[in-house]
């Protein structure tokens, strides 16, 4: 079974950066694509970015693309979320997410991924 350990997350001013963690146990060969998603109260979960099995492919969603960047360590297990030039909308709790091994490739719905993380609050202050 994978389990997914987020970190990273805090308060932080409106412009400011912060950089999400997630460690997956099970081995390098235990995961497929990952992908970052988070939740804003009221709100449904909505996809932030993913990166494919070999960090060779990422996909970004709109409202973060330019800001964020995705990348992976096989040899640590672990994916990162660089976020830059945060907004107050970008409160939410940022949550881990990924694909079993077989499923290498990106992928934006949330019913794609097989494993989530307990989560992360990001607060950004106006």
């Amino acid at each position: 079974q994978v389990q997914l350990v987020e970190s990273g997350g805090g308060l932080v001013q409106a412009g400011g950066s912060l950089r999400l963690s997630c460690a997956a146990s099970g081995g390098i060969f235990s995961t497929g694509a990952m992908a970052w998603f988070r939740q804003a109260p009221g709100k449904e979960r909505e996809f932030v970015a993913a990166i494919s099995r070999s960090g060779g492919s990422t996909d970004y969603a709109d409202s973060v693309k330019g800001r964020s960047t995705i990348s992976r360590d096989n040899a640590k297990n672990t994916v990162y979320l660089q976020m830059n030039s945060l907004k107050p909308e970008d409160t939410a709790v940022y949550y881990c997410a990924a694909r079993r091994a077989v499923y290498r490739s990106t992928a934006s719905r949330r019913e794609m991924y097989d494993y989530w993380g307990q989560g992360t609050q990001v607060t950004v202050s106006s």
